[in-house]
């Protein structure tokens, strides 16, 4: 597979929605998380990304002008122990209260589809980290309807252990802008991760978004050996 830059990818793309990448900083030492949301209605484009615990929430910017938060707040990253959980939607909670009841994460996934957002009914992308001690490994699912017809749930799930340096994965939402919206196609983009230091990483991806569609973003960066974390978020809205 040929290994793409998340620049371009990004920079090509005027809608690809909302995006989770994952992957192996270039010098081995830090297993890396982004998540980033993108809008096109004025209900979407007002939020923003806020801390909560160890993990962080969509919360409205301006509540006054919230229409209907069914899809928009959330908790896009939840840690459980070890495991890191980043997903576009309230699966997160999804996963993490049945992988704390002894489920895995395929399992977890199971009781869930793509959101009833039609015509557009968008896929439900989630990922997960497990780093410490020295290991590391992450997946990344996508739960998607037959083409658009939502009769049928499709669900995908890709498995990566022990990354390589410098590499990571990259799936979203939309394959592109459209009416409605084409679902994400084929399997996670593999993508080079060129930046040992967050906050260079966590520049590139914001300032290849999307100027007019862009909102928030969140980029974690997890020491393999200890767990640490260093995070960054980034808010259009301030």
């Amino acid at each position: 597979m040929e290994k793409l830059s998340i620049e371009k990818e990004l920079q090509s793309n005027e809608y690809p929605g909302r995006g989770i990448i994952l992957g192996r900083s270039p010098d081995a030492r830090f297993a890396v998380a982004a998540y980033f949301i993108r809008g096109r209605s004025k209900n979407s484009r007002n939020r923003v990304f806020v801390e909560d615990g160890d993990g962080i929430r969509t919360q409205a910017f301006d509540e006054s002008k919230v229409s209907d938060p069914s899809l928009i707040i959330y908790a896009p990253v939840r840690v459980l122990g070890n495991k890191t959980i980043v997903t576009n939607g309230d699966q997160t909670d999804t996963i993490y209260t049945l992988m704390n009841q002894q489920m895995t994460f395929e399992q977890s996934l199971r009781t869930r589809e793509f959101e009833p957002d039609a015509p557009n009914f968008t896929p439900r992308i989630s990922g997960i980290i497990k780093a410490g001690n020295g290991n590391f490994n992450y997946a990344l699912s996508i739960l998607k309807s037959a083409n658009g017809n939502p009769n049928s749930c499709q669900r995908y799930t890709f498995s990566y252990k022990n990354p390589l340096p410098g590499e990571g994965h990259f799936i979203h939402t939309y394959k592109s802008n459209g009416n409605p919206l084409p679902s994400f196609e084929g399997e996670p983009k593999l993508i080079a991760i060129e930046e040992a230091d967050i906050d260079a990483f966590t520049n590139k991806i914001w300032s290849s978004l999307n100027e007019d569609n862009k909102i928030s973003l969140f980029v974690r960066y997890i020491n393999c050996d200890t767990g640490e974390t260093q995070t960054r978020i980034v808010n259009k809205n301030k």
